[in-house]
């Protein structure tokens, strides 16, 4: 009985002492998280210090004097620089007589020419005359000229490769009548808009095919070529037209030959051939076959034809890090290995045939430096002489002169803002054209992110990554942990990096009561092929293993990370590996928000998954995909989509919330009825509720309500 009236008598006074206020965060801190991002007083402050050089055709360089209203010619062959007012800013001369391009065209390089599509087939309009003629009259829906329809790819502008001379045209009549459709709905009053278009998925029986032609702008004849269609896949992404254009081809200075690399559907195979553009002859020069997925590089496809000397440059990862070689053509054997050593080449910006030299970018080449940061070197052919024209530390950009002779070299690191310079191309500074202050940045409100290394899961490769912090942080205090994911595989989670002022909205997440992290997993490019193969096969790993063992890794440096308080969120293939994440690790993650996610790659695009994880055999897909395991959900999940993601499109999204709902798990949906896969007009709506959405349910906090995000 006494134990009895000692329990009432507690429960009674519990029932008294009022519960625990939350926290409640006003529209002053969100107010102060915006100001962080693009349009805030440091993005502002960068923005009027940056100098940003522009090439003219003529070989003349010009910008503007941060701050004034005066501007600056360099012509650096004769080495001089004057300063000239607004009045006389530059402006590159224009033909009055000639008439625009059609919309969707592309331009020859003279100038005079302009193909584009119409019913299916390929006209040319004359610029000066502004007369149309039809080049090819076979075209029929889904077997049309230069289509650039390849999964969320369909855009109408053609996708082809004028020669030289701009007398040729390089393309393909693409045939995807055996392709299933896509479907979407537009929300609108009234009867719904379908939208629709052929969209090859994985386990198809035969995908996208393109049957090689080249045809004469002028006379208005088509040499088809002697060979089985290609699938429509490329060495530098998933498909051929990586940015528009008529990927992996190349022609001759003269026209008579183009040499183009045909890759296998599963990017495992990938042959060099060339072609008599009069005849259609066509021959395999040589193949490289690899186990996992060929590509040629990072940002620029790394092959170059050299008819004159009946050689050429070819890109591979052969010994285990990304290289260039020179072949035979007669033969089809290696000559040289150009580059070699322990680091990567990621783009060859220039050839010069007649010195044998080349121009490339590489990382990781410096010892102890960054291995993701960006420097430029020359050799010759031989490989014997290597002049390293960007040596000083930082993450380095250049643009060449339209002669090649010079270059402006743009360099800068996380935490140091970019200096510029005009360099010759032997690597010897001629101008200094500016700097940033940072002690004004930071007055302006800039705070650095902390760059970090850690292990791999494996303890086989150092990662890096950047961590951001509040501006006031405690460090006698426990901060909910937030991780931005990306796993690529062909990009990650930092993506760039050099400095930016203003990089999303991880630092005014941050402000709100957060440590953000972004690392760069195993998995990804840029590094050596065991790092980027490390995932191959199995997508569904999404580097997590990484991100939680250097989560740990950072948070026994910094005690202020609450591990037991982790929340992560992505985009994309962000979106696949966060709902991943609290599917697999559920005592790990406890808030998670799931952008746009390729959930089940069986519903995504085929060029992707089977460049990464192979063709669908047996139970490959299946067991990688999140709606498998979505009755393990332990914590607070937020799944988005846009109703009209051309790119991935909403059913991957409908597929986990159905197997939730089977499950009787309670989770958060959150659909943009007409948006694509970037959510356009709707993107600051969507960063308001991701904030919400953590102060909430992750810092335990009341956010304001329904506060707007305006960025001026």
């Amino acid at each position: 009985m006494k134990q009895y009236i000692l329990l009432a008598g507690l429960f009674s006074l519990c029932t008294q002492l009022p519960a625990q206020e939350k926290k409640v965060l006003t529209s002053a801190d969100y107010d102060r998280a915006v100001s962080t991002m693009s349009g805030g007083p440091a993005a502002k402050a960068y923005n009027s210090m940056t100098v940003n050089p522009q090439w003219l055709k003529d070989g003349r360089l010009w910008y503007r004097v941060p701050g004034t209203a005066q501007y600056v010619y360099i012509d650096p062959a004769a080495r001089n620089a004057r300063p000239v007012t607004s009045t006389e800013a530059p402006a590159e001369p224009r033909s009055s007589d000639r008439r625009p391009a059609p919309p969707q065209s592309v331009v020859s390089p003279d100038g005079k020419k302009a193909v584009y599509i119409k019913d299916w087939n390929l006209w040319v309009k004359d610029m000066d005359a502004g007369t149309d003629r039809q080049l090819t009259t076979d075209g029929i829906k889904d077997f049309g000229y230069a289509t650039d329809n390849a999964g969320w790819k369909h855009s109408d502008r053609p996708v082809v490769l004028w020669s030289p001379d701009s007398k040729k045209i390089a393309t393909f009549q693409q045939d995807q009548r055996h392709v299933e459709d896509m479907y979407l709905v537009r929300t609108k009053v009234g009867a719904p808009e379908l939208e629709q278009w052929k969209y090859p998925l994985p386990g198809d029986s035969a995908i996208i095919k393109i049957q090689r032609v080249v045809i004469d702008a002028e006379k208005g004849t088509t040499v088809r070529f002697k060979m089985e269609p290609d699938e429509r896949r490329g060495t530098l992404c998933d498909d051929i037209a990586c940015d528009g254009d008529l990927g992996d081809t190349e022609w001759s200075t003269d026209g008579t030959q183009l040499a183009f690399v045909s890759v296998s559907r599963d990017h495992k195979i990938a042959r060099f051939r060339i072609a008599a553009t009069a005849t259609g002859e066509v021959r395999t020069v040589f193949e490289e076959k690899v186990p996992t997925q060929y590509e040629s590089g990072q940002g620029m496809t790394n092959w170059r034809f050299l008819p004159e000397t009946n050689e050429a440059i070819w890109y591979s990862e052969r010994s285990g890090w990304g290289h260039l070689y020179l072949y035979d053509l007669t033969t089809g054997t290696v000559k040289q290995q150009i580059t070699k050593g322990d680091f990567v080449v990621t783009k060859m910006l220039q050839v010069n045939p007649g010195k044998r030299q080349l121009l490339f970018e590489a990382k990781g080449k410096d010892p102890g430096e960054n291995p993701y940061f960006s420097h430029y070197y020359i050799t010759d052919f031989s490989g014997k002489s290597v002049t390293a024209l960007t040596p000083e530390p930082g993450n380095h950009s250049i643009v060449l002169s339209p002669d090649g002779n010079y270059f402006t070299d743009r360099y800068s690191t996380p935490l140091i803002p970019p200096v510029v310079k005009l360099k010759n191309n032997s690597g010897k500074t001629l101008h200094e054209l500016g700097t940033v202050e940072l002690d004004k940045l930071k007055n302006a409100g800039w705070q650095a992110p902390e760059v970090f290394t850690v292990k791999s899961a494996s303890q086989q490769f150092d990662l890096y990554g950047l961590l951001y912090k509040p501006h006031h942080l405690d460090p006698s205090k426990k901060y909910p942990v937030v991780l931005y994911i990306y796993p690529g595989p062909q990009g990650g989670s930092v993506g760039s990096w050099s400095f930016s002022a203003a990089s999303g909205d991880f630092q005014a997440l941050a402000e709100l009561g957060f440590i953000v992290v972004r690392l760069e997993g195993s998995c990804n490019p840029n590094r050596s092929k065991a790092f980027h193969d490390a995932c191959y096969g199995n997508m569904g790993e999404n580097t997590l293993p990484d991100q939680i063992a250097g989560l740990r890794q950072l948070a026994e440096k910094n005690r202020f990370m609450d591990l037991d308080r982790v929340g992560i969120w992505g985009h994309s293939g962000g979106g696949f590996a966060t709902a991943a994440a609290m599917f697999k690790y559920p005592e790990f993650f406890k808030v998670g928000i799931a952008e746009s996610g390729n959930h089940d790659n069986r519903n995504y695009e085929d060029d992707w998954g089977e460049r990464y994880i192979g063709l669908l055999e047996g139970d490959n897909y299946e067991k990688q995909a999140n709606q498998l395991y979505a009755g393990n959900l332990q914590g607070k999940l937020l799944l988005v989509t846009g109703g009209m993601d051309d790119n991935v499109p909403p059913y991957n999204t409908y597929l986990v919330a159905e197997d939730l709902i089977k499950a009787n798990k309670s989770f958060d949906l959150l659909v943009f009825p007409n948006a694509r896969h970037g959510y356009g007009a709707d993107s600051y709506y969507m960063t308001r509720r991701r904030w919400d959405y953590f102060v909430q349910h992750l810092l335990g906090a009341v956010p304001p309500k329904d506060y707007k995000i305006t960025i001026q």
